[in-house]
Parts: structure tokens; sequence; C-alpha cells
């Protein structure tokens, strides 16, 4: 019993031992923070997917490419544009709220997606509050209120004037059904007292020929679509739908100075699944503005009719959720149903 006992450590040496490993792990502790934050620094480490639920070559596709070509020299990682178009923006924002939430998907959203899409179908597959997390806004990209040049309408007083001693007899040529012009148009009857007869095209391209072909009275349309036409003297701009008058259309009027109040616009935003470290959502934020003000990419979004909207992360949730607002009183006030 003696020599086994003698095996045992004493009580001081025990003591001893415990400071020493107390003194280790203080030690690797402390080593240990610096790599962790090492780690959270590196991001992005591999390459970022940017999910666009739209198609290649379609107007949000296309910005969304500026855009990616940017972060890839800030970032140093390719920033990889993966397109899933279909359903008013559903297959894209599906697959992005179940991508993972490690900062390495992320998503480029358009103002319809994020404002119209949950109220117009019955089954949106994405929750915007609780899958998603707003990172920034890129820009907005206004209207414009066009009439054909031959119509002998000089503004927008006149087209209104002309709609309600016509009621419902004006030509509305909408791109696409409910989309956000065709709503804009909508909106502009609703606020005038006054009627169109809507006729929903397939896309943007085939209401500006329906236009120029004298089919229709007026579009409304983003400005990619329409300028060209306008600067060539085949179509007439009446009105513009931003808040202000636009850089390069300072000679057009807001649909504002004639109907008060009145605003429409379309945007585009960052946002990614719900779980994403706050730190890596505020480096985004912060890339992201930084590119926003590089001059080359401003003049490329100008040709475009979008205009840099760069913003704190708390700027962009303020301008969504008031822009969502705006849009679910505007389907309410039309009585659309979810289909």
């Amino acid at each position: 019993m003696k020599q086994a006992s003698s095996r045992l450590a004493s009580p001081s040496a025990l003591a001893g031992w415990r400071h020493l490993l107390l003194a280790v792990c203080t030690v690797a502790v402390a080593l240990a923070g610096p790599c962790v934050q090492a780690q959270q620094a590196a991001w992005p480490s591999k390459p970022v997917r940017l999910v666009v639920p739209f198609p290649a070559g379609a107007a949000p596709d296309v910005i969304a490419r500026l855009l990616a070509e940017r972060l890839t020299a800030q970032w140093s990682q390719t920033v990889i544009v993966d397109n899933k178009p279909g359903a008013g923006g559903i297959t894209g924002m599906s697959a992005l709220v179940q991508s993972s939430a490690d900062g390495y998907t992320l998503g480029f959203v358009p103002a319809a997606v994020a404002t119209l899409t949950p109220h117009l179908f019955k089954n949106p597959q994405f929750n915007l509050d609780l899958q998603l997390s707003p990172v920034g806004a890129v820009g907005t990209s206004p209207m414009m209120i066009v009439v054909p040049q031959a119509s002998g309408i000089t503004n927008l007083a006149e087209l209104i004037s002309t709609a309600r001693s016509r009621p419902g007899q004006l030509n509305f040529a909408a791109p696409q059904t409910n989309s956000l012009p065709h709503l804009t148009g909508e909106m502009l009857a609703r606020a005038t007292g006054t009627t169109f007869y809507s006729v929903p095209y397939s896309g943007s391209a085939q209401s500006t020929t329906a236009l120029l072909a004298g089919e229709s009275a007026l579009t409304i349309d983003g400005l990619p679509a329409l300028t060209q036409y306008v600067k060539a003297g085949k179509l007439r701009a009446l009105a513009v739908t931003s808040r202000e008058r636009l850089p390069g259309f300072e000679s057009v009027p807001t649909a504002a100075e004639t109907v008060a109040g009145f605003e429409s616009i379309g945007w585009f935003g960052i946002f990614a699944p719900k779980g994403v470290p706050a730190a890596v959502i505020e480096q985004v934020n912060q890339d992201l503005n930084k590119v926003l003000q590089q001059p080359a990419l401003i003049a490329r979004f100008a040709e475009l009719g979008v205009y840099p909207k760069a913003g704190s992360i708390k700027a962009f949730d303020e301008f969504l959720q008031s822009q969502r607002n705006a849009w679910k009183k505007v389907v309410q006030d039309l009585g659309l149903q979810p289909q």
C-alpha cells in the first residue's frame, strides 16, 4: 500500500498541473481568436454565385452581369451569374432561399419580384421576411410614358384629357400582364379618373412595335425599351415616372408635375438567404457601394436607364418596406387576385 500511495501526485503537484493546463488553454484561446478573425476576414475565399430570376439577355441579367464584373475585380473571386427564370421570378427565388447561408450565394432581385410576385401568385415559394435578408440597393429604373409622334398629344395633361373624353378607347400597350409598367398605367388611370383599354403583350419589344405601328395610343415602359425611339423622333416622351427629372432627359417632365404625388419606379437590390453572417452582409454592402460609385459603371448604367442607389443596409430595408407597402396597396385597389 505504501508503494502504491507513493505514486500518487501530491496536492501541490496537482495544483501545479492545473495552473499549467490553465495557462496552455489561455494561450490557445488567445491564438485561436486571430485565426477565427482571419477566416472571417478572408471572405470570399471562393467564387460567389449571383442568382438572377430572369433569363440571359433580359434587362435584369444585363445589369447583374455589369455588377458581377465589378464585384469580381473587387473581391478577386469570380462572381458567377446564375440565371433561373420562370414564374414571375419564383424559380430563382426558390433556389435562393434554399441555398446555404454561407454568403456564397446571393440574389439579384428586381422590384417586381419583391413587390408584386408575393401578391399575384398563390404559392410564391419564398418569404422575404422569413427567408431573406436585404443587403443593399443597386439602382432605380424609372419608366417613361410615351405616345406616337404623330398622335398630336404633346403632354401628359392632353393625354389625360383625351382619355377622359374617350373612356376606355385609348389602347394602352402593356408589356406583359400585371408587370410593373402595366400596373403603372392602371395606377395612372385610377389617379386621374380615366380608363385605358389595356392590351397586354409578351414583352417590351412587342408593345413598342405596336405603338410604332399605330396600333396603340400609348405605352409605359423602362427607358431602355423606349429611348432610342424617343431620340429618333418616332415616339414622344410625355413624362417620366420618377420623383425628379432625369439626367439626359431634363426636358421631359415628371408625371407628378401633372398628377400630384405620382411616382412609380423599378429598382434592383441584392438579397442573401436568412442566416448569412452579419459581417459578410455588411462587407457585401460596403463593397457594393464602392463599385456603384465607379464612374465607368455609372455611365454604363445611365445608358441602360438605371441610376445607382448606394446606401446602408438599413436604408435599403426602409426603401424596400415602403415599396412593398405601396405596391400591396396598388394590388388591393385594383382588386387583383393571386393566380
